[in-house]
């Protein structure tokens, strides 16, 4: 890996690992899930809305972050591939 990336590496791999953790924290919120409808039960229903409402939240920024993370990852992976094909060709390879 060429020098001058890899600060921008390092980041990619701390967003890769904030996503990690999104899905881990995710499936453990999940967990708490009832999947049967409380009607009658006022305090169950307002914990599955709750729960619901955490799902949502973290579904919305796990989403982001990994789309942010993926076209990092690519653009990140181009610009490594150009600079080692100007390498190459500054070599005469």
């Amino acid at each position: 890996m060429n020098v001058d990336l890899m600060p921008y590496f390092i980041l990619w791999v701390a967003l890769a690992a904030v996503v990690i953790v999104m899905i881990v924290w995710r499936k453990a919120i999940s967990s708490h899930e009832d999947d049967s409808l409380h009607v009658l039960d006022g305090g169950a229903a307002s914990q599955q809305l709750n729960v619901s409402h955490k799902l949502d939240v973290i579904d919305k920024w796990g989403k982001i972050l990994t789309a942010i993370t993926v076209i990092f990852g690519l653009i990140l992976g181009a610009i490594y591939l150009y600079q080692s094909w100007i390498a190459m060709s500054k070599i005469g390879v």
